[in-house]
Formats: structure tokens, sequence, C-alpha cells
């Protein structure tokens, strides 16, 4: 099965990979001319532009879009439309806010295309391990995108699954990245304790090793802390600062809008805000005033 990818950076580049390897065609677009080159060079076909891309394609067109959420997707809509036939399919694979693809979802299938939603966890290791793919949209496209999915996937029949109608995928999708948020801030919370107990001179890579085995809080994010923890377990040279991509503070947005009670989730979006603060104002103002109210001591640098 043919299918066109917009977007090959790391994660789509990966993608594309696995899809040969399992026995389809990529054609795929990027702005980036080494990333088309090596496709190529990988077997698959590599275009200069999303007109060349949709004449490669033949038959009925699947283009799977893996560009920042946004903006940067309704413009590639916008430019690919006029390219489509009835009944072809766009695919966002990003990570787009969900409400943005329920808007999508209607506005393309108006004007009678196809749009599937692929919330797509995985990462730079997909290629080895598979996709975990949380799919929304129209049951018709989806059973038509099967071949694909089930290739993409950790297992045919694991790890990806039609969960809704249009939009359902990245809202699945975005819970899963929340979830995910609270996870690490665990981690690191239970591991900086771990670190400041120096009495018990603990060896954090031996710590995380053991926990990886029989645990309860093993898992696969454990696995690849203790990786990292292997390589740097005093993690030198790190900044403490933590970027956040949306879905974590969209997670508490919609929580707060439907009346759950999410504290672990956005307190750790708080934290990933608080860390990229230097000499923060708000600690500063907390010193202050455990000065004023008990003439407590406050250091200045």
């Amino acid at each position: 099965m043919q299918l066109g990818l917009i977007g090959l950076g790391k994660m789509g580049g990966n993608m594309a990979e696995r899809l040969r390897l399992g026995g389809h065609q990529v054609v795929g677009f990027d702005f980036n001319a080494e990333a088309v080159a090596k496709l190529a060079a990988e077997g698959n076909i590599g275009v200069n532009s999303l007109e060349e891309l949709a004449k490669e394609l033949q038959g009925r067109k699947a283009i799977w879009i893996m560009v920042p959420q946004g903006a940067p997707v309704d413009e590639t809509i916008a430019k690919l439309e006029p390219l489509l036939n009835p009944g072809d399919i766009l695919i966002d694979g990003g990570n787009s806010y969900y409400k943005d693809t329920v808007r999508r979802h209607k506005e393309v299938t108006a004007k009678g295309f196809q749009f599937v939603d692929v919330g797509t966890s995985g990462g730079i290791w997909g290629l080895k391990e598979g996709y975990s793919m949380m799919v929304g949209g129209d049951k018709e496209a989806v059973d038509y995108l099967r071949p694909i999915l089930e290739t993409l996937a950790p297992a045919a029949d694991k790890g990806w699954g039609h969960v809704g109608p249009g939009g359902s995928g990245h809202f699945v999708k975005m819970v899963h990245n929340g979830i995910e948020y609270g996870m690490m801030q665990a981690y690191a919370e239970g591991f900086t304790v771990l670190e400041r107990k120096e009495e018990f001179h603990l060896n954090l890579p031996q710590v995380a090793e053991i926990w990886r085995y029989g645990s309860v809080v093993r898992s696969w994010l454990l696995d690849l802390t203790a990786d990292a923890l292997a390589g740097n377990p005093t993690l030198d040279g790190l900044d403490a600062y933590v970027v956040d991509s949306g879905e974590g503070r969209w997670t508490a947005f919609e929580a707060i809008d439907l009346n759950v009670s999410a504290p672990v989730i956005t307190e750790s979006v708080i934290r990933r805000i608080r860390s990229r603060e230097q000499n923060n104002f708000t600690d500063r103002m907390l010193a202050i005033m455990r000065k004023e109210f008990g003439g407590h001591a406050v250091k200045y640098s």
C-alpha cells in the first residue's frame, strides 16, 4: 500500500522506514532536502513538492501529515485540498489540539474528502518498538488505512485502535500525555529524595535497575530513566529547564471544564513552567513575607 508522508523529521523518517520494512511504499516530502534524499536512499520515494507527492500517489490517496500543531496543519491541508480527489484521506499524526481536529474533520469531510486523526506515541523508539496509535475518524477511512496502522503498531492486534469519531484520537493522546507528565514528575521527585539522602550514599542507577524488575513502579519510562542515569548519574551539565509541548496543559484545562479533579497532572505542568524561571519572583516574594511576619532570615546574592 502507498502512503504519502509530509514531515520527515526523526519520527517521520522512522515511520517511513518501518513502513518500507513492512512492504509499503512511502512517498515523502519535507522542506529539508537532506531528509528527502535519505528517504530515497533507503528505498522509498522522495519528492520536492506537494504537487509531486500527489502525482506519485496512485489510486485513492492517503496522506499522513507530520508537522507542528496549529497553523502549519491548516496551511498544509489548504495546499493539499486542490490536489485531492473525492474520498482521498488526510491523516494528522501530530499532536494537534483535539478541538482543532474536530473542526478540521468537519471542514475536510464537507468537501468530499476524509480526515483521520492519529494520536501517535513512540517517539524515536517507534522504528524498533512500534507506535502506539489512538485513531479517530470515520470507520470506512480507518478500515482502509488498517494495513498501514497494523504495520506501524507494535503488532497488528496490539498498541493501536479506532477509539471514536473525528477528534477522539487526539483527545485520547492528549490525556495520555497528561498522564505521562504526572508519571515523569513522580519519578523526578522520588529520585530527588533519594539523591538528597546523602548519608546513605545511594547509587541512583542501581536503584533504578532494581525497580525495573518485579516492582509495581516498573515501566518503559523507568527503563529510559535508568539508561539516562547510567550515562550521567549526577546529571552533570544539564540545565533545570523543562519544556512542554501543550498536551499537559490542554489536559488540565479539559479536566477543569469537565469538573474532574486532576491535581497531579496540573501540578506537573506548573512545575515545568516553574523550571524555566531563574531566581523567580514568586520565591522571592515568599522569602520577604517570611521576613516581615516572623523576622526570618533571607539571603541576598
